[in-house]
């Protein structure tokens, strides 16, 4: 059973499952948006990705995060995808990650997109 991210009750009161991709792309947004320090169990998973939105954008900072991510990715969804594309693009207050990823357990390419918008 895989419970699905943003957590919440299913039409029967339930909590609510999703199929095996989904839970993959749940995986990678739960990784992609959590800070390093946010979880009490696991102080160093996170990407780091949203303490890097306000700074100012030029090649060094796309080519750091852009390193960053891809090793956020192997260390803790190594075993779980291959990750093909990776690009991150910042406008105004809205971040978009956009990944090209095969779930190692089903051989299925996927192309996602993960978007955040900042207060």
């Amino acid at each position: 059973m895989n419970m699905d991210y943003p957590f919440h009750f299913d039409h029967r009161g339930r909590s609510a499952e999703t199929g095996d991709d989904d839970h993959v792309r749940d995986m990678i947004e739960q990784l992609l948006f959590t800070s390093p320090g946010e979880r009490v169990n696991r102080p160093d998973f996170g990407s780091g990705l949203l303490q890097l939105v306000f700074a100012p954008n030029s090649q060094e900072l796309a080519a750091a995060l852009q390193f960053t991510l891809q090793a956020a990715l192997q260390r803790w969804l190594g075993d779980v995808i291959d990750v093909g594309a990776l690009a991150v693009t910042s406008e105004d207050s809205t971040l978009r990650v956009e990944l090209s990823y095969t779930v190692r357990a089903s051989g299925t390419t996927r192309s996602d997109s993960f978007v955040r918008s900042l207060p």
